[in-house]
């Protein structure tokens, strides 16, 4: 069907134009409407590419200097703008599911920052996000699929309109983005704080425990198995600087809380060699693009009102 072919009015109502008709006429009148403005179309993609071009350097220069009010700030636009957008659009189904994750998130985040620090809390807060962290992971590789079945014509074997399908993947894809973003951002801040409570870590300096050849830095707990045996419930990893945790606290460390020193004398660690098995490297390159998509999701919406602020100072629209 042409996008440009003319729809007989005279015989139809609104109510009894199709959704490809309906959708054709909002675009001709949205094309008249702005017949002739091209010049100031061309000032407008102009602003955008400035006003991205400063911001972008402004938050590189920002994290660099000033990480921890980045993190905290981004992580307050990350929780904050998509919960007001889907209040302004009514999207109840997003914000059902963020005042779940929302909810049970604050819990999690009120154990780990209580003093002092139960010795289960690290273990429970680790699995909540590790949980958060497979589940994401898993909603974007189904979104995937279901997109690269809609490509392939899969959706008519089913008699489903491909924009159906499109839509589910893409829902998919950005729930399992959304969440995994922002569970990182908020592990890392419980992980932070729950090492340092532990007494083992430090951000900075000198650790204000000794360290025991038998006790794990992250949760502070004993270890029960040597580093070659092979533990009943857990196994214990040693990093190349000696140092010896739990296996699932340290992967903890590493993946969740997106740490990659040594939790006690902060010598980088060896991804590549503590994920050797092929099948759990993916794990370490979807939390790399967790980071990249971070400032898509929180600062963008910011970037384009202050692009459409500068536009309307400006008379563009």
């Amino acid at each position: 069907m042409n996008l440009h072919e003319p729809v007989d009015m005279l015989n139809k109502t609104l109510d009894d134009l199709t959704p490809e008709e309906k959708m054709r006429i909002e675009h001709m009148k949205l094309h008249e409407k702005h017949k002739g403005h091209e010049s100031m179309h061309a000032e407008m993609v102009v602003i955008l590419l400035v006003t991205l071009i400063i911001a972008q350097i402004v938050l590189v220069e920002w994290k660099k200097r000033h990480y921890r009010s980045y993190s905290l700030m981004t992580l307050l636009a990350l929780w904050i703008i998509p919960f007001v957008l889907s209040l302004r659009s009514q999207y109840w189904r997003f914000i059902f599911f963020w005042l779940i994750f929302s909810c049970i998130t604050a819990l999690v985040m009120r154990k780990a920052l209580r003093k002092p620090l139960a010795g289960t809390t690290p273990r429970l807060v680790y699995k909540w996000f590790y949980f958060i962290y497979k589940l994401s992971y898993g909603l974007g590789i189904i979104g995937y699929i279901i997109m690269m079945f809609t490509f392939f014509g899969l959706n008519f074997v089913f008699n489903q309109p491909p924009n159906v399908w499109m839509d589910v993947g893409l829902l998919f894809v950005f729930y399992g983005l959304y969440y995994g973003v922002l569970g990182r951002d908020v592990s890392e801040i419980c992980t932070d704080k729950m090492a340092a409570h532990v007494g083992y870590y430090t951000p900075k300096g000198i650790p204000t425990r000794h360290l025991e050849r038998n006790v794990c830095a992250v949760c502070g707990n004993q270890l029960l198995t040597e580093v070659n045996e092979t533990g009943v419930i857990e196994d214990t990893y040693k990093l190349s600087c000696d140092h010896v945790f739990h296996e699932f606290c340290i992967r903890g460390w590493c993946i969740i809380g997106k740490k990659q020193t040594c939790p006690y004398c902060k010598e980088k660690v060896d991804l590549k060699k503590m994920f050797c098995n092929p099948w759990e490297r993916p794990h370490v390159l979807y939390g790399q693009l967790l980071d990249w998509i971070r400032w898509l999701v929180a600062w963008q919406p910011l970037i384009l009102f202050i692009v459409q602020g500068i536009n309307w100072m400006l008379g563009l629209e």
